[in-house]
């Protein structure tokens, strides 16, 4: 099944705005989320120029603000005219060592991460419901498949709870005319990534990004991407002594 018309969330900067590059390169129809309206304008443009065939529909929404999130969607929806596929991708990294006074960033984190993706999967659902049909993708993160130590525990145990939501969503929709998938990226390199500590497993943004919507265009319950070295990793992690997971987080 080809999905035309495709929302993104988080579609101003990095993955959402690599992904909605890719998407409109296969010559989808878009509706852009992001709290930088001048970003999604600039991208707008980009991409009609670059594909003239396409409908690229962008709106300002800050998805912290739950209550907004099912007008968004709906406004998307209809001029669009109707949405395929939804990817919850906006996200947040900030992090610190939880009780060492940063309180503010673990739970801003862990807010968007987790609380304000279930609110966008209860917007996007209630849409495909209706629809009977439609296509829920969840960006999850590798840090999902471990908890991981100092700043990046929250960060970490917000992307676990948003892969159980998508696990507990695709049992439930087994038998329904809905799909969902999460996705786990790895390293690829993003304003996030750009932080971080060790980067030898960094991967570029075109590379990851076609990795994550080819996974996308399969539609499995869950992709690790890329693939190498990322489904090892899964593999790998959950098995390893609390001291090797310190060293390597």
């Amino acid at each position: 099944m080809t999905r035309r018309r495709i929302l993104i969330t988080g579609a101003s900067s990095g993955l959402g705005a690599g992904m909605a590059r890719e998407f409109a390169a296969r010559g989808r129809d878009l509706a852009l989320c992001a709290r930088r309206v001048d970003k999604l304008e600039e991208l707008r443009a980009e991409l009609v120029a670059a594909h003239p065939g396409i409908t690229v529909a962008v709106r300002g929404l800050d998805v912290d603000s739950h209550t907004e999130i099912p007008a968004a969607f709906a406004a998307l929806r209809d001029e669009l005219g109707g949405l395929d596929r939804v990817i919850v991708n906006a996200g947040l990294g900030k992090g610190a060592r939880v009780g060492a006074g940063r309180a503010d960033a673990n739970i801003a984190t862990a807010t968007t991460n987790l609380v304000s993706a279930l609110a966008q999967a209860e917007a996007a659902l209630q849409i495909f419901r209706e629809q009977r049909s439609g296509h829920l993708v969840l960006i999850s993160s590798m840090s999902a498949v471990r908890g991981l130590p100092g700043k990046k525990a929250a960060y970490a145990a917000s992307k676990a709870g948003l892969s159980a939501l998508g696990e507990g969503l695709a049992t439930e929709l087994r038998r329904d005319p809905i799909a969902v998938t999460t996705i786990e990226p790895g390293f690829i390199a993003t304003d996030l990534s750009a932080k971080a500590d060790d980067t030898r497993l960094l991967v570029p943004l075109d590379k990851g990004v076609a990795a994550m919507v080819a996974a996308i265009e399969r539609e499995p319950v869950r992709a690790r991407v890329p693939a190498w070295p990322w489904r090892l990793v899964g593999v790998v992690l959950p098995l390893l002594p609390r001291g090797a997971v310190a060293r390597v987080s």
